[in-house]
């Protein structure tokens, strides 16, 4: 298997293959249709077409010129609701092998060298990897209920990371 590399920004194909990876992944595990692939696809390209990169972050893992990873940081809002941290995932090959502590650490740098004072994700129940690598990085879980914001139910997470002191607002 090849070395992965972490680049910074938009990189040729990153649109099609997050969603794919995001695509395949939930399929394959939890049953997840078309309708969030095509969520995954519509709000990447929306967040593409606005990207800012003193206030955004994108980050992929790339193998052989193939994207196998990627987590990205949304500063839209970073000032009201906090900063989306969305996009996190690692192609199966990959998984397991540090590649998600690397895009997550690096993120989290990119988090506080911009001083944003909340970041904050969705997930849902059974992602125990995942949550492992949000606990490590600081984030603790606010709340959880049943939704259907994925197209499918499941039990919703919301997790935040808070500078200390720092309170959110209630969303």
């Amino acid at each position: 298997m090849s070395e992965l590399a972490i680049h910074k920004g938009y990189q040729p194909g990153s649109i099609g293959r997050i969603a794919e990876l995001h695509g395949r992944y939930y399929s394959a595990n939890w049953g997840f249709g078309s309708f969030f692939e095509s969520k995954v696809a519509r709000e990447l390209a929306d967040f593409v077409d606005r990207y800012d990169d003193e206030r955004d972050g994108f980050w992929v893992a790339m193998a052989n010129r193939k994207i196998e990873g990627s987590i990205i940081i949304d500063g839209i809002d970073a000032q009201t609701k906090g900063t989306h941290l969305r996009w996190f995932i690692v192609s199966d090959p990959y998984r397991f092998q540090g590649i998600g502590n690397r895009l997550m650490d690096t993120a989290m740098e990119f988090c506080e060298a911009k001083k944003y004072d909340v970041v904050y994700l969705w997930t849902f129940e059974g992602l125990d990897p995942a949550r492992h690598l949000y606990e490590k990085a600081g984030f603790q879980l606010v709340r959880q209920y049943s939704g259907t914001q994925w197209g499918t139910e499941v039990s919703e997470q919301y997790f935040e990371r808070r500078k200390q002191g720092i309170s959110c607002p209630s969303f």
